[in-house]
């Protein structure tokens, strides 16, 4: 766990906001080369980028203080404020917030700029995978969104003074970050291969939509989470994000048989 980078003074460069940058400067060098390639407009697409990435935090932000509502009672400046400690920066994140408040920022953009919805998706699906890839190494080195125990040879053991030590003191627990940023580079892998061979538009956000419910329902068994990210169900307790997981696999799957079926067709 290494959260600075560096300080100048006693301003701090966080490693998690330095790879939040990055994911989102390879991103860019990704959509202008796929632009390039098959012909699309890169400054309509760059404008999506902006939306994405600011929706993006915005609403990971917003999702993450709505379930921890108590931790920001009688101080709601420190939702978004980024100066409201020694650290640059807001700390806590909701993955999902961010995905949800993006695509609606972008589906209001690409609606209003008459682009094809679908086939504007499937350009930027492999660009989730290089986020993931880079600022869940951010997350690791941040010790946020940790594992739970394990007895695995590669269980990790973080220091006194950060979360997951507060929680588990020095057990060794699933590198979960790690499993995420992994995950990442092979939905990257997965989608730029897909996106030369699209057989019809709308398949790439599609499968982008089912694998990530798959991933993120799976990794929830092995991620820690407090109460309030848990509640009662036939049972079961599952998390909030594992009901997210199905209705997304669900709308991926539902976007997957409708387009093979009735979509337009790509051809090479």
């Amino acid at each position: 766990m290494h959260p600075e980078l560096f300080r100048i003074g006693s301003f701090a460069i966080r490693v998690y906001g330095v790879m939040l940058a990055l994911s989102f400067f390879v991103s860019v060098l990704y959509i202008k080369h796929i632009c390039l390639k098959y012909e699309r407009p890169f400054n309509q697409f760059i404008n999506i980028a902006y939306i994405m990435i600011f929706g993006g935090v915005i609403g990971a932000r917003l999702f993450y203080v709505l379930f921890h509502l108590g931790e920001f009672s009688g101080n709601w400046m420190a939702s978004f404020n980024p100066f409201h400690s020694e650290h640059f920066g807001i700390a806590g994140l909701n993955l999902y917030g961010g995905v949800i408040v993006a695509i609606a920022g972008s589906l209001a953009y690409t609606r209003w700029k008459k682009m094809s919805v679908l086939d504007t998706f499937d350009f930027f699906s492999p660009t989730l995978g290089i986020g993931l890839a880079i600022t869940r190494i951010g997350c690791f080195f941040n010790g946020c969104c940790f594992g739970t125990p394990t007895n695995l040879p590669w269980g990790v053991s973080f220091p006194e003074g950060s979360i997951p030590y507060y929680v588990y003191q020095s057990a060794a627990i699933h590198p979960a970050q790690l499993y995420s940023s992994l995950y990442g580079l092979g939905l990257f892998i997965l989608l730029h291969y897909m996106m030369k061979r699209r057989a019809f538009v709308g398949q790439l956000i599609a499968a982008l939509f089912m694998v990530e419910a798959v991933f993120r329902f799976a990794i929830e068994y092995v991620r820690y989470y407090e109460e309030a990210m848990h509640f009662s169900l036939w049972g079961i307790e599952p998390t909030y994000n594992q009901v997210i997981s199905i209705l997304l696999f669900l709308l991926g799957l539902g976007i997957y048989i409708w387009q093979r079926k009735h979509g337009q067709l790509v051809t090479s």
